[in-house]
């Protein structure tokens, strides 16, 4: 990717709207009721898809860079489709969104209360668990729709993850060498933190896709090293 501006980016971005235009929805008359643990646990995760995004744009528009603020709608627009897959899952098996979770209540109100360089820090932690999370329901899914939606989402979640990275990078470079450590080992520890949370909450659903809380919290805290080392 441009080391300097975000031109790849955006193509990056274009290509996979293509994609997704000439690949089409997946057939949702396929789908079958989901498992309940795993029906409440889609549900929540639904939720935390389906952001408006404004606060983010908002503040990337602010940044004075006209093509990251681009990259940031297009970016946008991928996870409001996410939360339209998983609604569409979630219909397919005659079960509801909701309206809401403590979760995503705590999560949106600590991101719009940030400047742009902290709220992106906020959000990767929600992006490196979701890398782990969708690979878990790719994986373990019990029907065929729900592996591919979840394929689906993660795919643009490998993408999204290295794209707040590069942000990130430019952003934490003006810090000196140990503040540009110590930002990245308190994200590394809010990591954590939110991950064990995440675990209990969604315990019995990873149980039901063969991970498990422990195995779950373990491997996102492993994936954090890399991804610190990228943001400094």
């Amino acid at each position: 990717m441009d080391s300097t501006g975000y031109g790849d980016w955006i193509r990056d971005f274009e290509t996979a709207r293509r994609e997704r235009a000439g690949q089409g929805d997946p057939d949702w008359r396929t789908g079958v009721p989901l498992h309940p643990a795993i029906r409440r646990s889609v549900q929540r995760f639904q939720v935390g898809e389906d952001g408006d995004g404004a606060e983010l744009i908002t503040k990337a528009e602010a940044a004075g860079d006209a093509e990251y603020a681009s990259a940031v709608r297009m970016f946008v627009t991928e996870e409001r489709n996410h939360a339209r897959l998983l609604a569409l899952l979630l219909a397919s098996g005659d079960a509801p969104t909701i309206a809401s979770h403590w979760s995503d209540r705590i999560f949106v109100t600590l991101r719009r209360a940030l400047g742009l360089r902290l709220e992106l820090l906020v959000l990767m932690i929600a992006e490196v668990v979701a890398l782990r999370y969708y690979r878990a329901l790719r994986d373990g899914g019990e029907d065929a729709l729900t592996r591919e939606v979840a394929g689906r989402v993660l795919a643009d979640e490998e993408r999204h993850v290295p794209f707040h990275c590069h942000r990130l990078r430019r952003a934490l470079r003006p810090l000196p060498a140990p503040a540009r450590v110590l930002v990245t080992s308190g994200w590394r520890a809010a990591l954590a933190a939110a991950c064990l949370v995440v675990a209990v909450d969604h315990g019995p659903a990873l149980r039901r896709l063969g991970v498990g809380r422990g195995r779950f919290a373990v491997e996102v805290v492993r994936s954090a090293g890399p991804i610190a080392a990228a943001m400094r």
